[in-house]
């Protein structure tokens, strides 16, 4: 009898730790389940959360709440697909839109007289004995190069006579645009405006890749003006393809250029004379320069179509502030004096006729200057095209020392 309570304590010993077993299990499954269920609420909270903190941002709606955009550190936009989509709608919305503005799709058409570009480029140089071989570009319609555009052809003819210009601009090579450099070409200055073909501009560079990812849509073009950026480029290609000087149509020549080779100027320099800011809008550099490939390579891989300045001049800061350390190329760094006397935010003083007596000696002594020290004035047209030319300021005096069709002056006081 002894054995068979002993053995019935054991029974419910083991029954009773079963049970406990059994429980302990129940409560962790629950536990789980509801801790699940907790945080996938959570998400859910998150996400709606998230969706109504940026839905004022969102851009290129196309159905709702299928296209969230946001900012990260860097100012670069990202998309957040949307929970409930399909493989393929998600694909598509994480795909930029990269689509060519309709205004914009002729840039990559070449017309019949692009097609002869190259040709025409080597028979212009080769026919006529050119000391310097310039390049401008003008991406604006015909009807806007003006007079301030005339006048800065005229002080590079007075200063370089022998020069040869070629004006790379498809609005410009055209009827009405003979017409206004006819008055150059009519007194033996050599000066065309040719149509570029892109395409064989770009052909085996840098740039012949990043054309490609614009046109097909796999880079993004930014909202500024694509011409805009692709005149940053082709004044690059150019000067790699057939060397020489480039130049913003903004400038007044004041000296010959004939001294000048591989060079690219300081816009801004530090206490201790060293450059903070060099900008594009002169360029000088012999055919084939490694460092102008370099510039290449740093637009095609860097490209950045929303931020101003980033592909030109802040492109030719990085790339030399790289580079210089280690004396690889040849070239010089130009100080401000050479063709960046005047700083943007002070340009508004050149364009101002003296009030008084120590005004007309300020403008005397910064002729002198000017004279002595640079070889041409940027003008800042952003800055200073609303500006009127007064009769007697520095950039009427110069307009005026460096004319080579001086009927000219008369508009200065118009």
């Amino acid at each position: 009898m002894f054995d068979s309570l002993r053995l019935s304590s054991v029974k419910l010993n083991i029954f009773s730790t079963l049970t406990f077993a059994l429980i302990v299990l129940v409560i962790i499954f629950a536990d789980s389940i509801i801790s699940n269920v907790s945080l996938h609420f959570d998400a859910f909270e998150n996400v709606s959360s998230s969706r109504h903190h940026h839905h004022q941002l969102q851009t290129h709606q196309t159905v709702p709440q299928l296209k969230i955009t946001s900012q990260d550190d860097d100012g670069r936009g990202y998309l957040v697909p949307p929970l409930e989509v399909t493989a393929t709608e998600k694909e598509r919305l994480l795909q930029p839109d990269h689509k060519i503005k309709p205004e914009e799709l002729g840039l990559f058409e070449p017309s019949d007289l692009a097609t002869r570009f190259d040709s025409r480029v080597r028979d212009f140089f080769s026919r006529n004995q050119c000391e310097v071989q310039v390049f401008m570009t003008w991406i604006s319609p015909v009807d806007s190069f003006g007079e301030r555009e005339f006048f800065g052809l005229e002080s590079l003819f007075q200063t370089n006579p022998t020069s040869c210009l070629i004006i790379l601009s498809r609005t410009m090579d055209s009827t009405q645009g003979k017409t206004i450099l006819q008055p150059l070409i009519s007194r033996g200055f050599r000066v065309r405006a040719m149509s570029p073909d892109l395409w064989i501009l770009f052909n085996n560079t840098p740039a012949e890749g990043w054309l490609n990812d614009i046109k097909n849509g796999n880079k993004d073009p930014g909202a500024i003006p694509l011409a805009q950026n692709l005149s940053n480029l082709i004044r690059l290609t150019a000067l790699y393809k057939y060397g020489g000087v480039y130049l913003d149509t903004d400038f007044i020549i004041l000296k010959d250029f004939s001294g000048l080779r591989n060079a690219v100027g300081a816009q801004s320099i530090d206490a201790n004379g060293n450059w903070t800011r060099l900008n594009n809008a002169v360029l000088i550099f012999d055919k084939n320069h490694p460092l102008v490939y370099m510039f290449m390579e740093e637009f095609a891989s860097t490209f950045d179509g929303n931020r101003w300045g980033h592909n030109g001049p802040y492109l030719v800061s990085r790339v030399v502030n790289r580079v210089a350390k280690t004396g690889q190329f040849n070239f010089t760094v130009l100080p401000p004096m050479a063709f960046y006397p005047v700083d943007w935010t002070r340009v508004a003083g050149f364009f101002v006729r003296p009030g008084d007596q120590a005004g007309a000696r300020w403008v005397e002594a910064k002729i002198r200057q000017l004279s002595g020290a640079t070889y041409g004035v940027h003008l800042w047209n952003k800055q200073s095209s609303r500006f009127k030319i007064e009769e007697g300021s520095i950039i009427g005096r110069l307009i005026s020392d460096h004319c080579v069709i001086c009927s000219m002056r008369n508009s200065l006081s118009s």
